[in-house]
């Protein structure tokens, strides 16, 4: 099979997933903010001194793509009905068409102990005042704070993946929960002349760790193909991959992410491709990053799936942006 079959086979076997109005409002439960409350109302204070922390403790930015926040696992820390709210919480973080299969794949990456290999971490007051909760582990860090963190969506960067057919997965990453992404940015370097892939397509891919998403840049210093050097046409596939991009999340993070990525001007932004760690050497590129000041989304394919997020208002001093 040539490259061009292969892409349009793979991106017509991405997830099956429609947004209806109806899944969108799904306004009859509460919203895992609500379920946060609930969770830290329920905390022992020996739970408490554990993890629970002031709202703007350092550790609250921190990101990792394989770490725990805090010691405890929720496993064997927190009671089945608070371990029950957890859950509640991460799964009300993503959409309804794609909770599962997230969940899915935390459970898988943790290994054993599944979901409950995960620990949390609560900041500030989730009553009163500024709060946030994260949730992390391998390949997981998620953010809740009721828009506590102004100018950032999901609250601050976060992270995902998935190592889906053992540490090194083949091209196709076979059961890849987000390999669906890449396919569909490989459309767009499909569609670009071969001006546009000199430009777009670069030697070696950026660092995988949380240095990658510090917002530090102005829009000429980025590497990559300019959204303001693309036809109309290419400009509407790249915004077919924002959207899928944000299909995993919830309604609210999905259109704050846009609205603040438009505010930030999406001229500015940039889409690079790596020949660096091309997965069997057949010209679809597994890392890719879409860029630009007050952005990143960096998704990092080989060995297998690591994807590091930032969104920023462009209003918020350069040093919250850092």
């Amino acid at each position: 099979m040539n490259r061009r079959s292969f892409l349009t086979r793979s991106t017509l076997a991405a997830p099956a997933i429609v947004l209806s109005s109806s899944s969108l409002a799904n306004a009859s439960e509460p919203a895992s903010e609500t379920v946060v409350k609930s969770l830290f109302n329920s905390l022992t204070e020996t739970q408490r001194s554990e993890i629970s922390f002031a709202f703007n403790d350092p550790l609250r930015t921190k990101i990792s793509n394989n770490w725990h926040i805090t010691k405890p696992r929720i496993g064997s820390f927190l009671d089945a009905d608070q371990n029950a709210m957890v859950r509640e919480i991460f799964l009300k973080a993503h959409s309804e068409e794609y909770a599962e299969t997230v969940l899915n794949q935390v459970i898988h990456d943790s290994g054993e102990k599944g979901f409950e290999d995960s620990s949390i971490a609560l900041f500030g007051e989730p009553n009163t005042g500024e709060f946030q909760f994260v949730l992390t582990g391998r390949h997981c860090t998620r953010r809740i704070d009721g828009d506590s963190v102004a100018g950032k969506a999901f609250g601050g960067p976060i992270f995902y993946g998935h190592a889906a057919d053992g540490f090194y997965e083949g091209p196709d990453h076979p059961g890849n929960a987000y390999w669906y992404q890449a396919k569909r940015a490989n459309s767009v370097f499909e569609m670009l002349d071969g001006r546009q892939r000199d430009v777009a397509l670069l030697d070696h891919e950026p660092v995988d760790e949380a240095s990658t998403v510090r917002l530090k840049r102005v829009a000429g210093d980025l590497p990559g193909l300019s959204f303001s050097d693309m036809t109309s046409d290419q400009k509407d596939e790249v915004r077919k991959v924002l959207d899928e991009l944000l299909l995993p999340f919830r309604k609210e993070d999905r259109k704050e992410s846009l609205a603040l990525i438009e505010k930030g001007n999406i001229d500015d932004l940039h889409l690079s491709f790596y020949r660096e760690n091309d997965i069997g050497d057949d010209g679809v590129w597994d890392n890719w990053r879409l860029e630009g000041p007050h952005m990143v989304w960096y998704f990092r394919g080989a060995p297998h799936v690591h994807t590091w997020v930032h969104i920023s208002d462009p209003e918020t001093p350069r040093a919250a942006r850092a």
